[in-house]
């Protein structure tokens, strides 16, 4: 088990600096290294099934692997690979790639050490290197603009996470503990909850990492960092880590009360609607995909939020359709902003004739966060939207519907505008096969994800049995 932590979360952190000495070779090295952690990963998962979950030391730090940590790992590492992958065309030509590979492998590093952590303050270490590696990525160009937009995101996530430092120091004088294991067990013995306080300051703590309300400004102005940084924020990474965290947490660790699931699902449906809107009325196409993901985040936290088996497997669910629906379209935007040097839908147009298979990706992984059958995203929604209906919460189920109607509109008028009607850049074509490749897997896994429901909704059974089994 011991060498499970250190293959999966030791190799991407050690040999993130290999890539710096690695030359011509990093972008190599960097890809490697993700996808030894992925293999790592899934051949674990696959052969070692778990009852139960894992509880261990490795070089005196604590470490938990159960269904939960394994399946949000392989997410993250998927999407990071093909994500790499995807910027061996997009930044080949770029200035200072030796610090940009360094930083993505980082902070794909230190995602998965977040994930398998079973301390709460190892996890707000690994938290605050995945702060410092966005702010750093965010501000990539050096240009005053993006260097103000890094600066937002840094000041708003670390305002977060010092929150949930404070809230982590009630815990420890509340249980004598940090450890998430025994937190828990105490929990159960004692019948102890977690109180107003203690909720609040952890729960601001993972609204600001996911940009959600009132937290979501930094988010839409990370945009200006290059798309594959963008994409790590959105589908693989930095927005994923407050959803997992609220499911390490509180799903898994402590019990959550029904009046703090009330809050969660306010300040939600005031986070889609505030998104969903923005994203209408935006012409900025890394915006537009920024908003619609705070936006699609907002299902994932009241899906978990209400506890109830169908909510929470939908929610799981969602996280894994989200990382490859999203990943998918910020980095279709991605050839498009490569190719003619435009991010304003309204200076752009029938780039179908000379870009189909960006397109084709764009529309498929559009589909999926749309939610129209039979993608994944439908499934995901279905099941939230349905734990609304079967907790009595009628009208946020009816404005969550609401904000799916805008998120097709939103997205619809994106694909319009950027690639059918009058052709505006009629000498630009998708030149590399390395962004091609990507995206095209990315729109083939987001259908295949909703035609082959059945085994990742066993998937989400296993992990919903380890979570409810604590509390019976």
């Amino acid at each position: 088990m011991s060498s499970f932590i250190l293959t999966s979360v030791g190799i991407p952190i050690i040999g993130s600096f290999l890539v710096l000495v690695s030359r011509r070779y990093r972008h190599i090295v960097s890809f490697s290294i993700i996808t030894l952690s992925l293999i790592s990963i899934m051949y674990f998962a696959f052969s070692s099934p778990l009852k139960e979950a894992l509880y261990l030391k490795v070089i005196g730090l604590d470490f938990i692997i159960d269904n939960l940590s394994l399946f949000m790992a392989f997410c993250s590492s998927l999407v990071g690979v093909l994500i790499i992958y995807y910027s061996f065309g997009y930044m080949k030509e770029k200035k200072h790639l030796g610090e940009y590979y360094f930083f993505v492998s980082i902070f794909l590093g230190a995602m998965i050490g977040l994930i398998f952590s079973g301390n709460l303050l190892l996890m707000y270490f690994f938290w605050e290197i995945t702060t410092i590696c966005s702010w750093r990525l965010i501000g990539f160009y050096r240009k005053d603009e993006h260097l103000i937009n890094a600066n937002k995101a840094f000041y708003l996530t670390f305002l977060g996470s010092g929150l949930m430092l404070v809230g982590m120091e009630i815990l420890y004088h509340n249980y004598g503990s940090l450890n998430l294991y025994e937190i828990r067990n105490l929990s159960i013995k004692n019948g102890i909850n977690i109180s107003e306080l203690e909720f609040m300051l952890l729960f601001l703590g993972m609204a600001a990492k996911s940009a959600q309300f009132p937290f979501q400004v930094w988010l839409p102005a990370a945009g200006v960092a290059p798309t594959p940084v963008t994409a790590l924020l959105h589908a693989a990474v930095l927005v994923k880590i407050g959803v997992y965290a609220f499911a390490r947490i509180f799903l898994w660790t402590l019990p959550i009360k029904v009046q703090f699931s009330e809050v969660v699902l306010i300040l939600m449906i005031i986070t889609a609607l505030i998104s969903s809107l923005s994203a209408l009325f935006e012409n900025d196409i890394k915006k537009i995909l920024a908003y619609s993901t705070i936006c699609q985040i907002s299902y994932i936290f009241m899906g978990l939020s209400l506890n109830t088996s169908i909510a929470v497997k939908g929610a799981l669910l969602y996280i894994f359709v989200h990382g490859i629906g999203k990943a998918g379209l910020f980095l279709s935007a991605g050839v498009v902003e490569h190719e003619t040097n435009e991010r304003d839908i309204r200076k752009l147009g029938g780039l179908y004739k000379t870009m189909p298979f960006t397109a084709i990706a764009f529309l498929l992984c559009a589909f999926s966060i749309m939610g129209l059958p039979p993608f994944g995203g439908f499934w995901a929604k279905f099941f939230i939207i349905f734990g609304l209906i079967e907790t009595h919460h009628y009208t946020i189920a009816i404005l969550m519907i609401l904000t799916a109607v805008f998120t097709m509109l939103y997205l619809l008028r994106f694909f319009n505008r950027v690639f059918m009607g009058r052709q505006t850049h009629p000498n630009k074509f998708e030149n590399s096969r390395e962004m091609i490749f990507t995206i095209v897997l990315l729109g083939v896994f987001g259908f295949l994800i909703g035609v082959f429901i059945k085994p990742l909704w066993e998937v989400m059974d296993n992990i919903l049995t380890q979570i409810g089994g604590y509390y019976g």
